[in-house]
């Protein structure tokens, strides 16, 4: 969306976007490089961990992954995008997905995922000499030449695209004829990845148990060889279906949802336990987040807690996600915030954390937070989000408000242009219902600084279009 079309809004003045967040905190490079276990689930809601409000109120406590929590930082407003493939590509490249091609879901027909031309947090740490691994959900190009280890993975073993693919070989009227399955695949740097076998209902509910068993082995040959790692656990829970492993299903007696949730806090458990076996806890950086908000599609939709709505929205629920990350002696334990932060954020802080660089030759749109996170300081490196849904800039939240100039209730729904903007101040209207007076007005002028920031970076450093194939060259 341009900023001519917020109807009546007028043009604010351009400033660069980073001038509407506070300074990133400069923190040296520790001399001992952490390693680096990065748990991501997909679609997990904001409220479905014990934590978070969940675990025992969703039919199973998750006691391991609330220890997590209290271990170190826990956040209560990180902000992720609002769908798999553009939060996926906003984490690993410190840009928003909208610059990278990347702003939705792909179907078939185009060239998808992130062009070779991007920079990835893996290819930063590998250049630093990192091992770096991904086993699990990649979603950022299902074909050679855009799989992980065309983009700095070492090596990796998953699925290219999505879990809801699995419940194809057994749709009414399907054949690989018409669609080919989607593949479980395997590959290593240097290689062509390979298809391993289809990725079906059953394969769909092993998956989580082999990326456990795969990230384990990874960190013990590396804590073996003395070289540090980047092991990124992209888990297949909850998205749908969300079908628990056969040694689970009926544990809780809840449910499979709830014994989903309990087979994600058993995996999680296993690694940890690993990180423990392996003497390297107080050198390893763990983070566990989710995606996005989550699931909108009956019998699996989640629970986003006290937030609106779910994933592929602006509201909070869409976007707002848990977030914790624990580095003993570094980061202060039992530490709660709701200082705002973006999915962005965590390629340039790992790589202050890390020694690692960033790219100087375009716009990144992720910040420092390594200040914030050891405790140096109790303020996030930002204050304002632009928020996407697909192509459209629907909403921006700015410290403890929001502005929509776009109305969608839920993924199905049509996108409402707003004649006038809705704004909310999520401190006193935290599920962003309609009021009848906008008392906040005065908060249009930050909001248009950072739409105009936005467009003028854009005009600097164009868009990368969806679908746009390799090689991928910036216009001069």
């Amino acid at each position: 969306m341009r900023l001519a079309d917020l109807a009546g809004l007028g043009r604010s003045a351009g400033l660069a976007l980073m001038a509407c967040m506070a300074a990133p905190q400069a923190v040296q490079a520790q001399a001992a490089r952490p390693n680096i276990l990065f748990i991501l689930a997909d679609n997990l809601g904001y409220g479905e961990l014990g934590a978070y409000g969940g675990g025992a109120t969703r039919g199973a406590p998750t006691p391991r992954l609330d220890r997590l929590a209290a271990e170190g930082l826990r956040l209560t407003n990180m902000n992720m995008e609002a769908q798999c493939t553009p939060s996926r590509s906003s984490i690993l490249t410190g840009r928003f997905a909208i610059r990278s091609g990347t702003h939705s879901v792909p179907f078939g027909g185009v060239a998808d995922g992130l062009t070779q031309w991007e920079v990835t947090l893996a290819e930063a740490l590998s250049a630093q000499g990192y091992a770096t691994a991904l086993y699990g959900k990649w979603h950022l190009g299902s074909s050679n030449g855009r799989l992980p280890n065309d983009q700095g993975v070492d090596e990796w073993y998953g699925i290219p695209r999505t879990t809801d693919e699995a419940l194809w070989t057994e749709a009414p009227g399907w054949s690989p004829e018409v669609m080919p399955p989607e593949q479980i695949m395997e590959g290593h740097k240097g290689e062509p990845s390979r298809e391993v076998k289809v990725y079906d209902i059953a394969e769909r509910r092993l998956m989580d148990a082999e990326i456990t068993r795969r990230s384990i082995a990874f960190m013990e040959d590396q804590a073996e060889a003395g070289k540090p790692f980047f092991a990124y656990a992209t888990l297949t829970q909850p998205h749908l279906p969300t079908l628990p492993n056969p040694d689970v299903a009926g544990r809780t007696g809840h449910g499979d949802w709830a014994d989903m949730l309990a087979e994600m806090d058993h995996n999680v458990s296993q690694m940890l336990d690993a990180v423990d076996r392996l003497g390297i806890r107080d050198d390893t950086v763990v983070i566990f987040a989710s995606d996005n908000g989550p699931e909108f599609v009956q019998p699996w939709d989640g629970w986003a807690g006290p937030w609106r709505a779910q994933y592929f929205t602006a509201w909070e629920g869409g976007i707002r996600a848990p977030f914790m990350v624990r580095w003993p002696g570094k980061i202060p334990a039992g530490r709660v915030s709701d200082e705002i932060v973006h999915g962005a954020d965590i390629f340039p802080t790992l790589a202050v954390l890390t020694g690692a660089g960033l790219p100087h030759d375009r716009p990144i749109d992720g910040v420092d937070q390594s200040g914030f996170f050891l405790g140096g300081t109790e303020r996030s490196a930002r204050e304002a989000i632009p928020i996407w849904c697909a192509e459209r800039l629907q909403t921006v939240k700015w410290r403890n408000f929001k502005v929509h100039f776009y109305e969608q209730e839920t993924m199905v729904s049509p996108a409402l242009k707003l004649g006038v903007p809705l704004l909310f101040n999520l401190y006193t209207n935290p599920r962003e219902e309609k009021e009848k007076v906008a008392i906040d007005s005065w908060i249009i002028g930050p909001v248009l600084k950072v739409v105009a920031a936005f467009e003028q970076s854009v005009a600097e450093h164009p868009l990368i279009a969806m679908g746009t194939p390799d090689p991928y060259v910036p216009p001069q």
